[in-house]
C-alpha cells in the first residue's frame, strides 16, 4: 500500500477501534484493537473499507483481536454473467421451457381426466413454478438489500421440459462481503421460507383441485400404460394437505396435475435448499452455527441422505464442488450466531424433513 493509501486506512480504522499496536507489511495492516463490543463496528468498518476496495478480516490470536486489512484480490468474473442481457435471456428460455412442459403434462393429463385448457393450464403452472423460483430469489435480494449487501438480478436455470424437470431453480451471485455470521444466516435463510410460503399456497390450490381416480380404474390405467406410477417420493406437508381434502387416502389415487407438479417442485427445491451442505442455504446456515469443520461433516451426512432417497447425481454435484470450494467463510467469524438464529436453524431442520420427497415405503 502507498503511504498515503495507509495513513487513511489508519484513519478509518482508528475512528472505529481503539488501536493499541499496529503491524504494517508490504500489502496488508494488521491492527490490535481492544474493543469488546466490536460487532457493530466491524459492520460500518467492513462496508467503509469495502467502498475503497479494500478488504478487512476479524481474527483472534495470543495477543487478543486484531483487525487485518487488504487490498481485494483479483476477482475473477465469468464474462457472460457480468452482461446484463444473460438473466434475461435465461429468464426467457425458462418461461418457454416451463410452458412447454406445463402444456405437455395437461394433455397427459387430460388423456386420463379432463384438467383443463392446455394453454390456460401451461400459464398457469407456469405463473406457479416461477412464482416459487422468483418469490425464492426475492426472499434472498430483500434480505441482502437489508443488510447492504449488492447482489445481481436472479440467474434462472433452464431444465429438461417433458422428460424432466424444465428448470432447475435460480441463484444470485454477491457483489459485496458477507461480514458476519448473521449477515450469512440471515440472506440464506430468508430465500427457501419466502419460497415455502408460496409453494404451500400452490399447494393448497393443486391439492383442491387434483382429480381422484379410484383404485381398480388406476390399476387398469397402469396395466394399459396410460398412467405412470409416481415413484419420485413425496413430501409430507403435501400429504397433509391432500388429507386436508380427503385426497389421497386408501382405494385411490391422486392425478399429478401440472400445478401440484409445480408445488412438488417447490418443496424439492426447498429441501434441497435447506440441506446443511456446501454452499447451499442450508449449508450457509448450518456454517454459521457448526463452524468449517462440523460443517464439512454435515455436507458428507447430506449426501448420504440424498443418495438414500435417490438423488445420487445430486450428492456427486455437491461432491464434486465441495472439494473445489468448501463454503462461505465471513470476515468476522468470531462473533457468536444470536440465540433467535439457532432457534431458527433447528425450525430449518424441521422443515427440511416435511418437505424432502420420502418414498411411498415409509409413508403412512
Amino acid at each position: 500500500m502507498s503511504d498515503p493509501t495507509v495513513e487513511e486506512v489508519v484513519a478509518i480504522v482508528t475512528s472505529k477501534f481503539e488501536v493499541t499496536d499496529m503491524d504494517r507489511q508490504p500489502d496488508m495492516l494488521r491492527f490490535l484493537v481492544a474493543d469488546s463490543d466490536f460487532k457493530s463496528k466491524f459492520v460500518l468498518l467492513a462496508q467503509q473499507l469495502e467502498e475503497r476496495d479494500l478488504i478487512c478480516r476479524l481474527e483472534s490470536g495470543p495477543d487478543g483481536l486484531s483487525v487485518v486489512v487488504t487490498r481485494f484480490p483479483p476477482r475473477k468474473q465469468r464474462k457472460w454473467l457480468s452482461k446484463s442481457w444473460t438473466p434475461r435471456i435465461l429468464f426467457a428460455v425458462v418461461v418457454a421451457f416451463v410452458m412447454i412442459d406445463g402444456y405437455f403434462r395437461t394433455e397427459t393429463a387430460n388423456s386420463i381426466i379432463e384438467v383443463g385448457d392446455p394453454l390456460e393450464m401451461a400459464g398457469i403452472y407456469t405463473l406457479s413454478l416461477l412464482g416459487i423460483l422468483g418469490i425464492h430469489e426475492s426472499g434472498h435480494l430483500v434480505a441482502a438489500k437489508w443488510h447492504k449487501l449488492r447482489t445481481t438480478w436472479p440467474y434462472f436455470i433452464p431444465g429438461i421440459p417433458i422428460y424432466g424437470i424444465p428448470t432447475f431453480g435460480a441463484f444470485i451471485q454477491s457483489r459485496g462481503l458477507t461480514i458476519n455470521r448473521e449477515i450469512l444466516f440471515d440472506i440464506a435463510i430468508a430465500g427457501p421460507i419466502a419460497g415455502l410460503v408460496i409453494t404451500i399456497l400452490v399447494c393448497l390450490y393443486g391439492a383442491y383441485e387434483a382429480p381422484v381416480i379410484p383404485m381398480d380404474l388406476a390399476e387398469q390405467l397402469h396395466a394399459e400404460s396410460r398412467l405412470v406410477e409416481w415413484q419420485q417420493g413425496e413430501p409430507l406437508l403435501m400429504t397433509a394437505m391432500l388429507g386436508l381434502f380427503g385426497k389421497g387416502g386408501e382405494g385411490q389415487e391422486v392425478l399429478m396435475t401440472p400445478v401440484l407438479f409445480a408445488a412438488w417442485i417447490g418443496f424439492l427445491i426447498t429441501f434441497l435448499n435447506l440441506l446443511p451442505a456446501w454452499q447451499l442455504d442450508g449449508g450457509h446456515m448450518a456454517r454459521t452455527l457448526l463452524g468449517a469443520k462440523w460443517h464439512r461433516y454435515a455436507t458428507y451426512a447430506s449426501m448420504g441422505v440424498l443418495v438414500l432417497l435417490g438423488y445420487w447425481i445430486m450428492a456427486m454435484f455437491i461432491l464434486l464442488l465441495s472439494s473445489r470450494n468448501p463454503g462461505a467463510m465471513p470476515l468476522d467469524d468470531i462473533s457468536p450466531l444470536p440465540r433467535g438464529r439457532m432457534m431458527a436453524f433447528a425450525a430449518v431442520v424441521g422443515l427440511a424433513v416435511l418437505c424432502a420427497p420420502l418414498p411411498a415405503s415409509i409413508l403412512p
